[in-house]
């Protein structure tokens, strides 16, 4: 028996406000949210594990994805967390820009269709076609 398990392995960030994160994660995104007894957040994923979220004073948002959601219709998926508030950001990269409802297309040597947002803290999500 090994002492290094990685069987309940789980990944975790921080924020700044809890409660907004709260909000954001269980209502406007729709996860299983618990407070943990340390006063963290526990997501719970549909398909199995769990994300930590814990409250950081001198919080810095995470300048790469955080966390992905794969999704059947990426414009689709725009178009509904744009209806619950979402902003969805918008890159000008001349090579990997994204359009007018922040989606990047993909293709050949470009990865799948992708459209990035942020949560309250600032950190980095998104919504991609599954491949």
């Amino acid at each position: 028996m090994s002492a290094f398990q990685t069987t309940h392995a789980f990944s975790g960030f921080s924020v700044d406000d809890v409660d907004a994160a709260r909000s954001f994660y269980g209502e406007t995104l729709g996860l299983e949210v618990t407070t943990n007894p340390m006063g963290f957040l526990d997501i719970r994923l549909p398909q199995g594990g769990s994300i930590l979220v814990y409250s950081k004073p001198n919080h810095t948002p995470a300048s790469f994805t955080i966390l992905n959601f794969p999704v059947e219709d990426v414009e689709a998926a725009v178009d509904e967390l744009n209806s619950r508030g979402v902003v969805t950001k918008i890159y000008t990269d001349p090579d990997f820009g994204t359009d007018a409802k922040g989606i990047a297309h993909g293709g050949p040597g470009r990865g799948p269709d992708i459209a990035w947002f942020t949560d309250p803290a600032g950190n980095v999500l998104s919504v991609l076609a599954m491949g």
